[in-house]
């Protein structure tokens, strides 16, 4: 069984910044790709950004430029860097992981509010 712990979600103003960390533990096989993705009351989840093992990113297009995803692979976490928070970025944040096997593992929820 794997595990995933996220954590530094919270409040902050319009303009600010937020690192999301997301550690995973247990029955690590291979993590494959790492991700977060966010879901607003009333909408759907929705990718924010993803990275694989070699580095590779994907992000999107509403966070492009402000939001990073760096992983540390031999702690097996995944970070998200929010840089020029606005309040639409205002959500309940998930991480997911991919292992190599295929099995798919999220986190629990880290909620992040940005007031304007």
């Amino acid at each position: 069984q794997v595990q995933l712990v996220e954590s530094g979600g919270g409040l902050v103003q319009a303009g600010g910044s937020l690192r999301l960390s997301c550690a995973a533990s247990g029955s690590i096989f291979r993590i494959n790709t790492m991700g977060w993705y966010r879901q607003a009351p009333g909408k759907q989840r929705e990718l924010v950004a993803i990275i694989t093992t070699g580095g590779s990113t994907i992000y999107a297009d509403s966070v492009k430029g402000r939001f990073t995803i760096p992983r540390d692979n031999v702690k097996n976490t995944v970070y998200l860097q929010m840089n020029s928070l606005k309040p639409e970025d205002t959500a309940v944040y998930y991480c997911r992981i991919i292992e190599s096997n295929g099995n798919i593992y999220w986190g629990q929820g880290t909620q992040v509010t940005v007031s304007s």
